[in-house]
């Protein structure tokens, strides 16, 4: 690559926690175009995002991973800490303005090497520098006086400046200027500064951190050249993977951070017209066959001016899903040991396709797995616990019905192991909150089911057959009758996983309870 002429930055990705917060401030703030969004190359269930110019032109992309409402990571050495887009100079007044304007926090102006420079913070804490940098744009997008043109920068903190100097060398960039600690790498384009941290933290992956960068290769050749070459260096291992959109190489730098050498084309119109990039969600074609699943459990978002949801703060961790054609229905998920709250997304929306469906995320955790309450041993469990969680689950549901404006009348509750166990108890403690649910391989957990008033409570309760810990199932049946639930007891050739017997019955048992007509 060294031997080549500079080709720069090509993209750098980071990760969000909050995908409408992250688009509200790349598209609406800032102004790039959302050229794609997709289900991720590695994990098909993990939003990917990319942002740039009118056609998402090599170094004008700044992409995210989605990890909706997950962990925050640290930002330290062996990771990008900063990234810089390239404003027109005489543009950094108006940015301050519609900073303050938008309550977006910045420093500056300041010069960092004799550049003008505005420091500001995207929603997860990621820092994003503009510089007043007279640089063309690839593909001019917005408004020419103040658009972001293109990547102008990247920050690396690393413990081996000289070592990540050098490695970053190999991808057409030369030394420039030093100031104090940070050494500035150019090309023909943009700059990384490599920024000498020795002694400080090591970096944590995790939302509001950077992912990778990534430089530019012309093509496939030059891309399998450098693996080849990096392979006799005996650099750390290194991966090739045909991303549709371009096809990359990565690797780590000696000083850890996790560097991408992706070709230029074939670029993102391949699947989308110029004038509609941005506007579908498309799926990694190895994951074609589950496209559907896909697309109901990857999180929402509206474009800015779009009609949206906003999101409230309330006990749990939750997360909405709503057709393109509501009837007016929601169906709660409640998701299963270690699960999360679009687990059960897909099965709810072939059971109800037009139902707008809120998943819940269960608070307790047991060795990083998420749960509804802890366990004890295999068959005891937390009886504190479990209360504390159900009158905080009850106040959920009273504040949703609330803030969302849903209809308590045609709510309907769906949960599976550990979800519908706790979608019991909470009946049991505070039989208002659940009115009617599906409960698939459902036991009691509390000691002592009380006497309750279940009087208007319809219930599907599902068993499997060759459940394991299925044992306490009819007990728990019986205390729904005895309590004056409407129950329906079903029993299906399965251990603890759900069939397509299960899908099949709650479709039938929600179209009763809706007095709509089945087969």
């Amino acid at each position: 690559m060294s031997e080549r002429a500079a080709s720069g930055i090509h993209h750098v990705t980071l990760i969000t926690r909050h995908v409408q917060a992250n688009v509200d401030f790349y598209v609406g703030f800032l102004g790039l175009r959302l050229v794609k969004r997709t289900g991720g190359y590695e994990d098909g269930l993990q939003l990917h995002l990319f942002y740039g110019d009118r056609l998402g032109s090599p170094g004008s992309l700044v992409t995210f991973l989605v990890w909706e409402d997950g962990a925050p990571g640290r930002v330290g050495t062996g990771q990008v800490s900063e990234i810089a887009l390239a404003v027109p100079p005489d543009s950094l007044g108006e940015w301050m303005t519609r900073a303050l304007r938008a309550g977006v926090p910045f420093e500056g102006p300041s010069r960092e090497f004799g550049e003008p420079v505005l420091r500001m913070k995207d929603p997860d804490g990621i820092i994003v520098k503009l510089v007043g940098a007279d640089l063309a744009a690839a593909q001019p997008w917005g408004d020419e006086a103040v658009a972001p043109r293109r990547l102008r920068a990247v920050t690396i903190l690393t413990e081996t400046p000289e070592e990540t100097a050098g490695f970053v060398g190999r991808f057409g960039y030369r030394p420039g200027p030093r100031v104090e600690n940070t050494m500035r790498m150019v090309s023909d384009t943009d700059a990384v500064d490599i920024r000498d941290v020795s002694g400080y933290v090591p970096g944590i992956p995790g939302t509001g951190t950077a992912d990778h960068v990534a430089f530019r290769a012309p093509d496939v050749a030059a891309v399998r050249a450098e693996e080849k070459a990096l392979a006799r260096l005996n650099s750390s291992a290194t991966n090739v993977h045909d991303r549709k959109y371009f096809t990359s190489l990565y690797v780590r730098e000696p000083g850890g951070t996790l560097i991408e050498l992706a070709t230029d084309g074939p670029g993102f119109t391949v699947d989308e017209k110029a004038e509609r990039l941005g506007e579908t969600l498309l799926v990694p074609p190895h994951d074609k066959e589950r496209a559907q699943d896909i697309a109901v459990m990857l999180p929402q978002f509206s474009l800015p001016g779009e009609p949206r949801m906003v999101p409230r703060d309330l006990p749990f961790v939750h997360r909405f899903h709503v057709p393109d054609d509501p009837d007016g229905s929601t169906i709660v998920l409640l998701h299963g040991s270690g699960g999360n709250e679009a687990d059960l997304m897909p099965l709810a929306r072939r059971i109800s396709p037009r139902a707008t469906l809120l998943g819940v995320r269960g608070r307790s955790h047991e060795e990083g797995n998420a749960r509804w309450f802890r366990r004890l041993t295999a068959i005891s469990f937390d009886q504190p616990d479990i209360r504390a969680e159900a009158e905080a689950f009850a106040a959920f549901v009273e504040g949703a019905l609330s803030a969302y404006g849903l209809d308590s009348s045609r709510l309907t509750f769906l949960g599976h192991s550990n979800g519908a166990n706790f979608a019991a108890a909470v009946m049991a403690l505070y039989p208002q909150a659940v009115r009617r649910a599906v409960l698939l391989r459902a036991i009691p957990v509390l000691e002592t089911l009380p006497p309750t008033d279940l009087e208007g409570t319809s219930v599907l309760m599902v068993a499997g057959a060759r459940d394991p810990f299925g044992k306490g199932a009819p007990a728990l049946a019986e205390w729904f009758r005895a309590n004056g639930a409407e129950l329906d007891l079903r029993s299906v050739d399965a251990g603890h996983d759900l069939v397509a017997d299960d899908e099949a019955l709650a479709r039938q048992w929600l179209l009763r309870e809706n007095g709509e007509e089945h087969g």
